[in-house]
């Protein structure tokens, strides 16, 4: 697979839709802003919140800012519809900040692919929740979650 062609391309089936929702939630585990940008088109266009975004270096500048915040990362996404070349997404992910503070933040995401199966657009809205320690849902070692590990349905989100 070269980095111009991400499959799978739309137009989506309710398989390849969860399966391209698995992908992007496995690649943000990571925390590896260099490789999430490949699946990106070098011009794609972002809102994140109230930040708007242009292109491939502003994606890398803006996941390195992201996760040197949000420490101990981990999220998970679940499908919520498709058509055609889009995606609705619905996540939630926990994370600490510097003082130890522990947070919940939820939010929508949608995205549209161009026919290589780039994203071409993301548009993410995000809340976050301030939560205990003990509160926490989300435990995996660093990197992908787990198949084992329940999804949001599952966790009663």
């Amino acid at each position: 697979m070269t980095e111009n062609i991400r499959p799978p391309l739309p137009p989506f089936t309710a398989e390849t839709a969860a399966q391209k929702v698995r992908a992007a939630e496995n690649a943000w585990n990571t925390h590896d802003p260099e490789k999430i940008a490949l699946a990106y088109t070098v011009d794609s266009e972002w809102r994140n919140r109230a930040e708007f975004l242009t292109g491939r270096d502003q994606i890398v500048q803006f996941l390195q800012q992201k996760w040197a915040k949000e420490l101990d990362y981990r999220l998970i996404k679940e499908l919520w519809a498709f058509h055609d070349a889009r995606i609705a997404v619905r996540f939630a992910y926990e994370w600490h900040d510097a003082s130890g503070n522990w947070f919940r933040s939820y939010g929508n995401e949608n995205w549209e692919f161009d026919q290589n199966g780039l994203m071409k657009r993301r548009i993410a809205s995000i809340n976050d929740l301030p939560i205990a320690d003990a509160e926490r849902k989300f435990h995996w070692p660093p990197g992908p979650r787990p198949d084992d590990h329940p999804g949001l349905s599952e966790l009663g989100f």
